[in-house]
């Protein structure tokens, strides 16, 4: 008997539908000979540190759990231990007994080093030594699935990823563990009680927002003009835009005219003014096909459009996926695979179902165009949303699922389209000694622009030219300044971070630093975070109050720049992730030891705990209180803080791990009458 192992219900659903039902049992579906169960995602997690704490820690009283020490840390676990959690247990004993009279194992987990990981721990949990095949497709639909089905792998030739994702989750317990216990208890040294949750990636996250909103308060604007010239040929009008000369007067170290009065005397010269054609150049330029989307791309494009945040459009889109409507979302990458071309003419046909009122640009469109989009050598793990075979109805989808995917199929249609293509030209002009520059376009082949609106020319992120109309001119010809209009405006600060932005700058993370070798290092890499975690770390530091939200933008509260402010540069720099992301992915080719890598990370973490546990700091924003050095907590006999107010209280400074309270009485803890 096969027993496919598939990483969430819906996904066994799926596999089962094209398999054929024969039976039902609990917690399983019967498939003929085979039987298909399922995991609720992650289905064991890492052991509490206080399993690696020494026995004779001292406990809470009431909760029993260990209290947080500095002299306990670091905390490194020899063996690392997996449990049950406490939702999955029931299933994972059904999945043990099925696993009894299985003669193999097909691993049905995504595709990706999660998806991997998750089924191999179940498999490890129940020492399974039977055979194991990999089901690994990136598309929900029948004909994907019956390939996958007919096409399995050993599941040694993935093992590789599972590798890479457990020591990613090692790496990043001993950081989060760690270095959260060290400096919340830092900051408890200090007299504040505030929990400081520090992460791999978490941390680099929320020191982009700081910086960001750093830069913006900093910023001080600086007013400039422009100057745009009106200028008359026989052959039609243009409008022509000021060059400043190299030795004019009034501009700042940019090249920005900042002295009205010389913009004012020229505007009073220019205007009326006769002038020559100095120069005219055409162009002709081709604008490539956009690219398919990425997770990170098209959250971009739906809180642009629509006001979607991160985390709805990941549930938009894996709703979808779930719905067979599109491929696997979890992906960085907005390129497809050259095989899978051959498809095209069946996802047409099927996306013309799906979209009856896209029939003229579905027939318009020449499955025979391969563009850049598809390209075997950039394609990753995944490769980009894309429409699947999947003939359903649209009436299944609700309203924001059918405008995230009308984004994804008018994406793929794009690709079956002709180039667009446009002349640019170039016109400068000279007027009573200053020069002014035009530049426009003519649309020679509108090509795949032809499948968006004209207000919404392809999402595809490429700024045009300037989209007026330029007369014919020769060299030489004579031109009339009708009018020279002064345009006042002021430089601008950096834009606020919005759950989306912040999420394309964790994916282009490169973009923000500066050392070159380490700026090369990220580009080559996916960024940090990964598209299935990016838009939980980013709900997770506004759950914990390191930023909020403002209007549509989202900015680094007092706690959070605190925290930015006394971690080292090693913990909130993203260049730690960008070595990790390296490793990882040798890790999972093979190349390199998984040793080696943990090593490195323990003794960065023995490093940076030493650092932490050295001295306390005052975590502004934070509740801060004086610690007494008289009155001690009778649970955990750390100092108590006094707080004030109509009741005054006195609280444990080992607050969060121990939450004992006493009453105040006349400036003194009233232990007699503790409640």
């Amino acid at each position: 008997m096969r027993l496919f192992i598939a990483e969430k219900p819906s996904l066994a659903k799926d596999i089962a539908a094209v398999l054929g039902v024969t039976g039902k049992g609990n917690g399983y579906i019967e498939c003929g000979p085979d039987k298909i169960t399922w995991c609720f995602g992650h289905m064991l997690e890492f052991a509490e540190p206080d399993t690696y704490t020494p026995d004779d820690a001292p406990r809470h009283e009431k909760t029993g759990k260990k209290l947080w020490r500095a002299e306990d840390l670091p905390i490194i676990p020899q063996t690392w231990i997996l449990e049950p959690k406490e939702d999955s247990k029931a299933q994972l004993e059904i999945i043990g007994k099925l696993l009894k009279s299985a003669t193999e194992v097909v691993h049905a987990g995504d595709p990706d080093r999660e998806g991997q990981l998750l089924v191999d721990n179940v498999l490890e949990h129940f020492n399974c030594t039977l055979p194991v095949r990999r089901f690994w497709v990136q598309s929900n639909d029948e004909v994907t699935f019956k390939k996958g089905l007919a096409n399995l792998k050993p599941n040694s030739e993935f093992k590789g990823y599972g590798r890479a994702a457990h020591n990613r989750s090692c790496a990043d317990w001993l950081i989060g563990m760690n270095m959260s216990r060290a400096y919340t208890l830092r900051a408890q040294r200090g007299g504040s009680r505030v929990l400081l949750t520090i992460g791999r990636v978490q941390t680099p996250t929320l020191a982009l927002v700081v910086a960001r909103d750093r830069q913006i308060e900093a910023f001080k604007p600086i007013p400039f003009h422009t100057l745009h010239a009106a200028v008359k040929h026989a052959n039609g009008a243009f409008v022509a835009k000021w060059q400043a000369k190299e030795d004019q007067a009034g501009l700042d170290p940019e090249g920005r005219l900042i002295d009205t009065k010389i913009a004012d005397s020229l505007v009073a010269k220019l205007t009326g003014t006769a002038g020559t054609v100095s120069d005219s150049r055409e162009e002709p330029k081709t604008e490539g096909h956009p690219r398919a989307y990425s997770l990170s791309d098209i959250s971009l494009v739906a809180s642009n459009k629509f006001g979607y945040g991160v985390s709805e459009v990941l549930e938009i889109c894996q709703s979808l996926y779930e719905k067979k409507f599109t491929s696997y979302p979890r992906t960085d990458c907005a390129y497809l695979p050259e095989a899978q071309h051959a498809d095209a003419p069946r996802v047409l046909a099927a996306i013309k179902v799906v979209n009856p009122e896209l029939a003229t640009l579905i027939d318009l469109a020449d499955p025979s165009i391969k563009s850049k989009t598809w390209n075997d050598a950039k394609v990753t793990a995944h490769y980009g949303l894309i429409p699947t075979m999947h003939e359903g109805s649209k009436d299944a989808l609700n309203e924001k699922e059918s405008n995230v995917y009308n984004l994804i199929v008018r994406a793929y249609l794009a690709q079956f389209y002709p180039v667009h293509k446009y002349t640019s030209k170039t016109l400068v002009v000279d007027i009573a000694g200053e020069t002014f520059k035009a530049e426009g376009k003519t649309v020679t082949q509108n090509g795949w622009r032809d499948v968006y609106m004209a207000d919404d020319p392809a999402d595809s992120g490429d700024e045009a030219n300037p989209d007026q109309s330029m007369p014919a001119v020769t060299v030489g010809d004579s031109v009339t300044c009708v009018k020279v209009a002064r345009k006042d405006t002021k430089t601008r600060p950096p834009v606020r971070f919005t759950e989306a932005s912040l999420g394309t700058a964790m994916e282009n993370i490169d973009k923000y630093v500066e050392d070159p070798a380490h700026r090369k290092m990220l580009r080559e890499g996916d960024g940090i975070g990964t598209p299935a975690t990016r838009a939980s770390i980013i709900s997770e530091l506004l759950r914990r109050g390191f930023i909020e939200p403002k209007g549509k933008s989202i900015v680094s509260t007092q706690v959070g720049r605190s925290m930015i402010d006394i971690l080292p540069e090693h913990v909130k720099s993203p260049v730690l992730t960008a070595i990790y992301e390296r490793m990882l992915k040798d890790i999972a080719a093979g190349t390199v030891d998984a040793s080696d890598f943990m090593n490195k990370q323990e003794n960065f973490v023995r490093d940076q705990v030493a650092k932490a546990n050295a001295g306390s700091v005052v975590i502004a924003g934070a509740e801060t209180r004086q610690v007494s050095t008289v009155h001690k907590c009778r649970v955990c006999k750390l100092g108590l803080v006094r707080h004030t107010g109509k009741q005054p209280w006195w609280g444990c400074s080992g607050y969060p791990t121990c939450n004992e309270r006493y009453p105040d009485l006349k400036g003194q803890p009233n232990f007699a009458a503790k409640k």
